[in-house]
């Protein structure tokens, strides 16, 4: 807070009230009239703006002083590493009176740096959330009065990037935006861009009539859409494109997800921030997690609500001016960005080398090389997102994650990175690598117990000795240092829910006091259940990636409830059969050690079962009639959470074929001509699916299109040529962009 605190403190959530907009109905395509394609514009013209690809092995000269943290943060830096550290030598130091009273053999040595490493890390945590915990108690209840001063605002874009997503989620989210910001007499500052890097034709059609639907009901005044024919880079190379044909009008712009809602007082006091506070160049508030159906979604959504705010006012607290990015519903300065964080293609091949997957990590630390401040406003509300709805889901998306996170391995070494910019990259790898230490430190565990009941003792080293030397692992330690490791892990869950009822809307809104504890327990073993089914994933992500294999990037599915249990089965069995290999060589070994291995082996042989059960909606359902599990907005929804649920079905669109679609409406294929891409200019290569595609269209197989060829048919105007003729209509084939094109 301190030199920011008066535009990085949080503002009350606006009452709830009903969106003033007449019957949001969906609006047929064919209702948006068939306008010449000179008078149709989807886009404003472009105001180009340099975005230099980074050298990550060269330091860039900064201009201008850098932005600085406030006063102390030295201090503050020290007081979260110095008791970290301490109670890390403290838990290794335990642990090596529990291992080995008569001194330590190779194995146990190797367990002890196993158990060190993963004590740092929960240590850390630990320290982090004391640290957050004062904060909440100090600043987490203040609210910043006074509206904000909308003239003094530039003009600002909000960017939702697409890619195969429902169209009808994402037009209702900026729908309810952008009625928001005219509520709030910003409208006319804040344009919204569509940018699509959707590749399955019939999803691409839905979205650009989803669009003109959009247009129809709030105007298309500061309403755009663009599609990439190919999407390079991902989102990365999707927003930088943006930026590069368009970021010289915005000296502001702020990056949506597909599941982001956010209300206009945070948007706008967000781009106030950054007015402000000229030299920093991102801010970001909590996204809260919300529209939870599955129990595993509310799970989520309740631990966000609960933890999330100690942990991000304890992250603030030290990070200062030197925060991460996480990836959306962030304000970026935009001339910084463009200065500073053009990404790089990593040397070498996939999964390490190439475009780089995880973006947001290392445009927060470019800027910050660059000298731009990047802050996190922890106590602002009004900005939401949607998590995954199933453990399957979560697992899809932590493996591109998993990639991404190694992958800045070959960025962990750039010149110029500032400190804690490095120590963000350490941290984002080893939340992936703790996975196999942890794999590690129980299997050495039963090693040690193998070693112990099998492997004669050598009672007499060599040397002198005047008594035997005695195997011993001291048990009464050994249950000191369990139970404190337990308070370690589990502390940061209770400061959480105790800072949450010293805040009564919040203790209210969680059910009250014992109602949420419930909760938390609740949460809790549910959590520590799925924590060894998730330990043996992630392993497998982090063994595949550095085996070199290329996960890809495969869209989010965010419904859920509809899994059959075969598929789980079939993709959860071998951590069934891993569990019940560890319980038996843990009884073969000792009972007592299979005692001691339970709640892994327990969590891992039910694996399938979990994952199907907290994958349910009914579930989810269950626990909330019983008002176990809910959050604030759940019993206060706010009002652009319920009006964007109410919009989704009214812009939704029918996936059907995309060629039968703009055939049977004049004016979504109008505007689908307007849309076109420019087409391949001489020396350029040709591409591959379009030509097989063409071929097949004249040939009459439209059938017999794949998908790539047929989304290269529709990007093309020689192909929406064929198109429309086998329909009986005439198109002159333009240039994209509102070029000589007629239809009959």
């Amino acid at each position: 807070m301190d030199q920011l605190t008066p535009a990085f403190q949080a503002s009350p959530p606006p009452e709830p009230r009903a969106l003033p907009l007449p019957e949001f109905r969906a609006l047929p395509p064919s209702e948006f009239r068939a306008l010449p394609p000179s008078e149709f514009r989807a886009l404003p013209p472009e105001v180009p703006l340099a975005m230099p690809v980074q050298a990550l092995g060269l330091r860039p000269e900064r201009r201008g002083r850098p932005a600085s943290s406030p006063a102390g943060m030295g201090w503050r830096r020290l007081g979260v590493f110095g008791p970290a550290v301490v109670l890390t030598g403290l838990g290794a130091w335990q642990m090596s009176q529990v291992l080995g009273v008569n001194g330590l053999t190779p194995l146990e040595i190797g367990i002890l740096v196993v158990f060190t490493v993963l004590f740092a890390w929960i240590g850390l945590s630990l320290v982090s959330s004391v640290w957050g915990f004062i904060s909440v108690l100090r600043h987490g209840g203040q609210r910043l009065d006074g509206a904000v001063d909308v003239t003094a605002l530039p003009r600002v874009a909000l960017l939702m990037p697409a890619y195969n997503e429902a169209p009808g989620r994402i037009m209702a989210a900026l729908a309810v935006i952008r009625a928001d910001l005219e509520r709030a007499g910003a409208g006319g500052r804040f344009d919204l861009f569509v940018l699509s890097d959707t590749t399955d034709p019939d999803k691409w059609v839905a979205e650009e009539a989803a669009f003109l639907a959009v247009r129809a009901r709030v105007g298309a005044e500061g309403v755009f859409y663009r599609r990439r024919a190919k999407n390079t880079e991902r989102k990365a190379g999707n927003i930088a494109d943006w930026v590069r044909r368009w970021g010289g009008g915005y000296p502001l712009f702020m990056i949506l997800d597909a599941d982001s809602v956010m209300t206009a007082d945070c948007i706008l006091r967000l781009a106030a921030a950054l007015v402000r506070h000229p030299d920093v160049g991102l801010v970001q508030s909590l996204p809260v997690i919300v529209g939870g159906e599955t129990l595993f979604a509310r799970m989520q959504q309740f631990a966000g609500r609960v933890y999330g705010p100690m942990i991000a006012h304890g992250i603030a607290w030290w990070h200062g001016a030197d925060g991460n990015y996480w990836g959306h519903n962030a304000m970026i300065r935009t001339a910084a960005f463009a200065s500073a964080a053009a990404l790089p293609v990593l040397r070498g091949r996939k999964p390490f080398g190439g475009h780089i997957m995880s973006h947001d990590f290392v445009v927060a630390a470019l800027l910050r090389r660059a000298g731009g401040g990047v802050h996190m406003m922890p106590a602002l509300a009004g900005s939401y997102e949607e998590c995954p709805p199933t453990l399957s889901e979560l697992a899809v998306r932590d493996r591109r994650w998993c990639q991404g996170n190694i992958q800045h391995m070959g960025v962990l070494g750039a010149r110029g990175l500032h400190p804690i910019s490095r120590l963000h990259f350490l941290m984002g790898i080893g939340s992936y690598v703790t996975a196999p230490l942890w794999l590690l430190f129980l299997v050495m565990g039963i090693l040690i117990s193998v070693q112990a009941r099998v492997v004669t003792p050598d009672y007499f080293p060599a040397g002198p000795s005047l008594f035997p030397r005695w195997p011993v692992i001291d048990p009464v330690r050994s249950m000191y240092v369990f139970i404190g490791t337990m308070a370690v892990l589990l502390g940061p869950k209770l400061l959480a829910w105790g800072a949450a009822m010293g805040d009564r809307e919040m203790r209210r809104g969680l059910g009250g006091v014992l109602v949420s504890f419930v909760g938390v327990l609740v949460e809790t073993v549910l959590a520590g259940l799925l924590a060894p089914v998730l330990m043996l994933s992630q392993t497998a992500a982090v063994v595949t990636v550095v085996a070199g294999r290329d996960g890809g990037w495969a869209p989010q599915t965010r419904a859920g409830g509809r899994v059959a249990f075969g598929e789980v089965f079939r993709r959860y069995w071998g951590h069934t059969v891993f569990g019940l290999v560890l319980g038996g060589v843990s009884w073969v070994v000792s009972p007592p050690l299979l005692a001691w291995m339970s709640p892994v082996v327990v969590g891992l042989v039910v694996a399938a079962p979990l994952a199907w059960g907290t994958g349910r909606v009914g579930a989810g359902a269950a626990l909330r009639r019983m008002g176990v599990l809910r959050t604030p907005e759940e019993v206060s929804p706010p009002a652009v959470l319920v009006e964007a649920g109410g919009l989704v079905a009214a812009f939704s669109q029918v996936e059907g074929d995309a060629f039968a679609r703009l055939r049977g409406d004049a004016g979504l294929l109008t505007a689908h001509l307007s849309m076109l891409p420019p087409g391949r200019v001489q020396g350029e290569a040709f591409d591959a699916a379009l030509l097989v595609g063409l071929a097949k269209m004249a040939e009459g197989d439209e059938a017999g299109l794949t998908r790539a060829e047929k989304a290269a048919v529709l990007g093309s105007a020689e192909g929406m040529d064929l198109v429309v003729r086998q329909a009986g209509g005439v198109a002159s084939p333009g240039r994209g962009g509102g070029g000589n094109v007629s239809v009959s």
